[in-house]
């Protein structure tokens, strides 16, 4: 038993228990070198033997952070044969990752527009992990042990915690060890975490007892004083002071201690330095080598004289031993003792050592990178095995591999032009691991030395990604329109599309001197892309009309790059369609936009594409939302955040919760509007905060609170999100909320500006709003009782067939609120009847009371809707998207694939949502009409 470790072993301990009852869990374990991490994951792992689970382990290694999925592959490779279960796109992907499929990744994966491999299965190979996990917990539960998790590889990191945050109900516990303080960060968001201290004196002293009981007593007193509650110091400085190492420990009179990982590491060091030569240098090998590869080791260390009967000294004093057929260090800091302590001349005759041996013992992929650490100027050699290095890397999905290994090729490269192209791949293959800013950097500094335009536009395109990622929308602008000129010459095509990407970049920003500046700069290089090429540079002058309100000669372009989109025969990649298919909304487009979303969403999830997968459920989310389908846009917005979240997307994460706000205030829910309204940054660009933005004065609407409605959407029109669709479509509900404050005049020009708009949209949704704003304005005016009804009646026979249930059933609210107050009461019945059946359909809890209300006016009361018809309204998100997938008839494999759960997940959720839907079996779903739209 762990002396002084009980608090901790019972938090432990209530893991295990929750996985023997079906539930997963996930806990970084973090603190410093020493304290005691290492032997609580031990502790935990016999118990969990004992108690029937199966085991997976595994320790990274500083070694091999620069090998994609290592410590992954370390940590399945005794089940690589239940891959096969997994849903094909996933067990690819894991094959690929780990190794298992030689030439397969090559092309493995999506492509973005340019031809070049997206990042997205970083998040499918994470989806493999968890599904697999949840077969192996099959029949019994699952620990999985992650212990040095700060040197794991980037790809196995993001593989891992990719999983960990969507462990539900698999009956897994996944613990991760983190060295704190010396060591590179591991960042590990939306996963909980403990702090693991130094043990109590009095559990100190009965461990240094077990340790230390031929020691003096006074020096048992200075040990304690010194360890504070270190379990390694506690083992360690006894032993040191036997071999005459901490002479300063040696009477009560000693210096001042040294900090506390000073003087354990120096105490390893001394040590280290106290061995015969041979041993140090098979420990030195060793070391380098890091691994614990032992026949590698032992190879390259008899080239350097030394064997593995010179082992048995350290052995002796228990600094390394044999486990398991590899070389294990008694502690991380012995290995960096071992290899620090090692004179330059003699670590680089290690790493060469390692570099013969490696090939001889199946280790060509490690061979590269120990022949750079032996390098000391540049090495052409060196270089292209490090890029061929690199090269397998992306093959495999392990792009942070891939950068680092074209960076230190870069750095290795005598040729200035070879060198900028290296850096230049390290900065593309950064980006797709999701290390922007590093990424913006490598390009940079490759930009000014190269000349080939496809190159420099998706170097461009890394520096906005960037800019965009920080919310710097001018410098995301400026870059791609920089590039563009410089290629414009050789690469017509590639400029007109960096122009688009730079011109939607300051629509975004809404600012108008750079879209001015755009538009001056299209004129002046005066291109001509070849025929069949997407119409960028029509749709850059539409975008620019659009900014300067001219919705007659802004659209059409606009419409014609939507449509290319809607024709098929696009060759775009995912990012590219998405991008145009945001267009939907100022055309007025809903249903094309919703299809579009529809069909981006359906590649993304089967493709494993997770990267644009925020975009795309933003752009879905908008078009339920403005299309009435409110519960379905909340599932998908929910998803998205997450989604976003994990992928570091911070931008769409928060305009997705604009929309749950959004979404919250049709609701009527005001705690839950101020709740997600609080996550927002109101530093954040107007697209992060725009959707936040309308949510309160919607909510203010709907509850009557005219005058603080008005002031909302006044601050809305105001402000710097004023140029966003999302603003115009609020225009509406402005007008009603200035009419019901009695200041109509304030928005007739805004009244007007709108059904100039909806005019050209050519949508008869549009023109049925534009009419009921005309009938509110109407309304105001002396003698307007005949403008006020045929507005209405107009409305009415404009909504008839336009796809949007909600807004009819506002215009029939006011319609039939109007003729109330007119005397006009049996005709206003049937208006707000049919408007009450819509607004309880799709829970718009305030205009359900208003439409209630009015009808109470005109002498026939409503009940609110009992319980008994709540249906999906008690589901939660999650639980709305598995059933509705469960009702089309898909399998939990296969829901899982779609939502990035593992089918357990999945299984729970529905187990839990039938009785709430009051039905036994998926079988009985379908009869509810639940399917998504």
């Amino acid at each position: 038993m762990l002396q002084g470790r009980a608090a901790e072993l019972d938090q432990l301990t209530a893991l295990l228990t929750r996985a023997r009852q079906g539930h997963s869990s996930a806990l970084v374990l973090r603190g410093e070198a020493g304290i005691g991490k290492s032997a609580l994951l031990a502790e935990t792992t016999t118990l969990a033997e004992a108690q029937g689970f199966k085991v997976l382990r595994t320790t990274a290694t500083e070694t091999e952070t620069d090998l994609p999925f290592a410590a992954l592959h370390l940590l399945l490779h005794r089940d690589t044969d239940r891959i096969a279960a997994l849903p094909a796109p996933q067990a690819a992907a894991l094959r690929t990752a780990l190794g298992l499929a030689p030439g397969a990744g090559a092309g493995h994966g999506p492509t973005d527009g340019d031809g070049a491999t997206s990042a997205a299965d970083r998040f499918l190979t994470g989806l493999a992990v968890l599904t697999l996990l949840a077969e192996l917990a099959d029949g019994q539960p699952l620990l999985c042990v992650v212990d040095d998790a700060h040197w794991l590889d980037h790809a196995s990191a993001e593989a891992l915690l990719f999983a960990a945050r969507r462990l539900a109900a698999e009956g897994v516990v996944l613990l991760f060890a983190v060295r704190e303080g010396h060591a590179p960060r591991f960042p590990a968001p939306g996963l909980p975490e403990s702090r693991v201290t130094g043990i109590d004196d009095l559990a100190a002293a009965d461990l240094l007892a077990e340790h230390a009981g031929d020691l003096p007593p006074y020096v048992r007193a200075e040990i304690l004083s010194e360890a504070r509650g270190n379990p390694l110091a506690l083992r360690e400085l006894p032993a040191a002071q036997r071999e005459g190492h901490l002479g300063a420990l040696a009477g009560p009179a000693r210096a001042v201690a040294l900090p506390q990982g000073s003087r354990v590491q120096q105490t390893f060091v001394d040590r280290v330095t106290a061995l015969p030569e041979a041993t140090r240098t098979l420990l030195l090998v060793a070391a380098a080598e890091g691994t614990g590869d032992l026949e590698a080791t032992t190879a390259a260390a008899g080239a350097l004289g030394a064997g593995v009967a010179d082992l048995e000294p350290a052995e002796r004093r228990q600094l390394i031993r044999l486990e398991g057929g590899r070389l294990v260090f008694g502690h991380p800091l012995i290995r960096t003792a071992a290899y620090q302590s090692a004179p330059l001349a003699a670590r680089v005759a290690a790493h060469r050592a390692l570099a013969d041996a490696l090939p001889r013992v199946g280790g060509a992929d490690r061979r590269a990178w120990q022949l750079a650490a032996a390098s000391t100027a540049p090495d052409e050699y060196v270089a292209a095995a490090l890029e061929e290095t690199a090269r397998q890397a992306r093959a495999r999905g392990g792009y942070a591999a891939e950068a680092a290994a074209h960076e230190r090729a870069a750095r290795l490269t005598p040729d200035g032009a070879d060198r900028a192209r290296r850096l230049a791949l390290a900065a593309v293959a950064a980006a797709d691991a999701g290390q922007s800013a590093h990424a913006a950097d490598l390009a940079r500094h490759a930009a000014p030395h190269l000349t080939d335009p496809a190159v420099l536009a998706r170097l461009a395109r890394v520096r906005a990604g960037v800019a965009r990622e920080r919310e710097e929308f001018d410098a995301a602008h400026q870059v791609l329109l920089d590039t563009a000129s410089a290629v414009a010459d050789r690469a017509p095509d590639t400029a007109a599309t960096l122009l688009y990407e730079a011109m939607t970049a300051a629509w975004v920003a809404g600012h108008r001197p750079s879209i001015d500046e755009i538009t001056d700069r299209v004129a002046a290089l005066d291109l001509a892309p070849p025929s069949g090429a997407p119409p960028y540079l029509p749709a850059v002058d539409g975008i620019a009309r659009l900014a300067a309100g001219d919705p007659g000669r802004a659209l059409p372009p606009l419409r014609d790059l939507f449509g290319r989109l809607r024709g098929g025969a696009h060759g775009l990649g995912l990012r590219e369609r998405a991008s145009i298919a945001t267009w939907f909304a100022p055309l007025g487009d809903l249903e094309g936009g919703i299809e579009l979303a529809a069909e981006l969403e359906r590649e993304c999830r089967e493709q494993g594409a997770v990267g644009p997968l925020p975009l795309v459920l933003l752009l879905r989310a908008r078009a339920r939302v403005l299309l009435g389908r409110h519960g379905c846009a909340v599932a998908g917005a929910a998803e998205g955040v997450r989604i976003a979240e994990d992928s570091g997307q911070r931008h769409y994460a928060a305009q997705l919760t604009g929309v749950l706000a959004y979404l919250a205030a049709l609701g009527g829910d005001e705690a839950r509007v101020k709740e997600l309204t609080s996550f927002i940054d109101p530093r954040q660009a107007p697209p992060g905060r725009v959707w936040s933005a309308a949510a309160q004065p919607l909510l203010d609407l709907g509850l009557g609170r005219h005058e603080a409605a008005l002031r909302g959407y006044e601050d809305l029109a105001a402000g710097p999100a004023s140029h966003t669709t999302v603003a115009l479509y609020c225009v509406p509900d402005h007008v009603e909320a200035a009419v019901r404050a009695g200041k109509p005049d304030s928005v007739r020009e805004l009244a007007a500006r709108y059904a100039e708009w909806a005019g050209h949209t050519g949508t008869s949704w549009a023109r049925a709003v534009a009419a009921r704003c005309r009938g509110l304005l109407a309304e105001t005016e002396a003698g307007g009782a005949d403008a006020v009804h045929a507005a209405y009646e107009e409305a009415l026979r404009l909504h008839a067939d336009d796809g949007r249930p909600f807004e009819r059933a506002r215009t029939r609210l006011l319609f039939g609120q109007w003729l109330r107050r007119a005397g006009h009461r049996s005709e206003a019945r049937g208006l707000l009847r049919a408007a009450l059946d819509v607004f309880e359909q799709v829970e718009a809890a305030p205009w359900a009371g208003r439409a209630r209300a009015e009808l109470r006016a005109t002498g026939e009361s409503r009940a609110p809707r009992g319980p008994e018809r709540l249906t999906a309204a008690r589901l939660t998100p999650q639980e709305r998207q598995v059933v509705r997938l469960a009702a089309t008839g898909l399998s939990n494999r296969d829901i899982g694939a779609q939502l990035f759960l593992s089918p357990r997940t999945v299984g729970y959720h529905l187990y839990n949502a039938y009785p709430k839907l009051g039905v036994a079996s998926r079988g009985d779903l379908p009869h509810l009409n639940l399917q998504a739209d």
